[in-house]
């Protein structure tokens, strides 16, 4: 699908937060491509050499695993970990240019929001805090299957049971973060997409946030997406201006501002966080 807003760079921090947020986060969250000779490899958290034995905690089962020196790969292993680190180099980088862009940009003359404190005149969606305009990073979902409930389908003698996948965002936080628990957001747009949006709350599941189901079979009942929103006041302000804010308080964790088109949803999204960025429990690291 396509919106009349220009999407933003997809990576990039809030005001709130410092670009060391960035590389302790991916820090925290990095695993580890344990190759094999074979040129497959596991998804490790963390592993050892233990005499003629390798072992290491897979990040599919959750639980150690051990595989003979023999079979594992480690020039290739070292390699792929080499290249994991310039990317992360260059990924901070990248990240610090656009903070600078932020603090340098020239003086806001759009809608005033608040006594003195202006949006940027031009399109694009921000969120106020109370205190400044945070102008939102567009991400792009996916639309990804359920291997689960896929091999479930494949064992059953005819396609009675549910497919679903998933619509998700890479990632297990948004690099947007927002310390008010009742932010205001404003949706400046020619064709007035504002009217359309939704503020959808995201779930951490597996390393990336899933925003809605996805869902289609025989004998199921109507095929449709199926994704939770949170009830907002829609106002108005001009053409093509409109403010959405919360009727209630966020709870700290991920969220997603969408455009939904005769109830489907725009891939496109303004995704982002409330509270700082946390480590995710072990039952949202497994998709519980």
């Amino acid at each position: 699908m396509t919106t009349g807003s220009t999407r933003g760079s997809a990576l990039c921090l809030s005001l709130l937060t410092g670009v060391a947020c960035l590389a302790s986060l991916r820090q925290a969250y990095a695993d580890t491509k344990l190759y094999l000779k074979d040129g497959s490899y596991q998804l490790v958290r963390s592993y050892q050499v233990i005499g003629d034995r390798v072992r290491y905690y897979s990040v599919e089962r959750s639980e150690w695993e051990e595989v003979p020196t023999s079979l594992v790969d480690f020039l290739a292993t070292q390699r792929a970990q080499q290249e994991e680190k310039i990317v992360e180099q260059k990924e901070i980088q990248e990240a610090k240019e656009l903070e600078k862009e932020r603090f340098e940009r020239p003086s806001q003359t759009g809608y005033e929001v608040a006594p003195g404190l202006h949006l940027p005149n031009e399109e694009g969606v921000f969120a106020f805090d109370g205190t400044r305009v945070i102008r939102m990073v567009q991400s792009e979902a996916q639309v990804v299957t359920d291997k689960k409930r896929a091999a479930l389908g494949l064992a059953l003698p005819a396609p009675l049971f549910k497919n679903r996948s998933l619509v998700v965002l890479p990632g297990p936080q948004a690099a947007v973060r927002i310390q008010a628990t009742r932010p205001a957001f404003f949706i400046n747009a020619a064709d007035g997409w504002g009217a359309r949006a939704q503020l959808i709350p995201v779930r951490t599941a597996r390393g990336s946030r899933v925003i809605e189901k996805l869902q289609s079979g025989i004998g199921v009942g109507k095929s449709g997406e199926i994704r939770d929103t949170i009830p907002v006041e829609r106002t108005q302000l001009g053409p093509g201006l409109y403010k959405l804010h919360p009727l209630q308080a966020l709870v700290p964790g991920e969220y997603a501002v969408a455009e939904l088109i005769s109830d489907k949803l725009n891939l496109d999204v303004w995704d982002f966080g409330i509270g700082g960025f946390e480590k995710p429990s072990k039952a949202e690291e497994q998709g519980r």
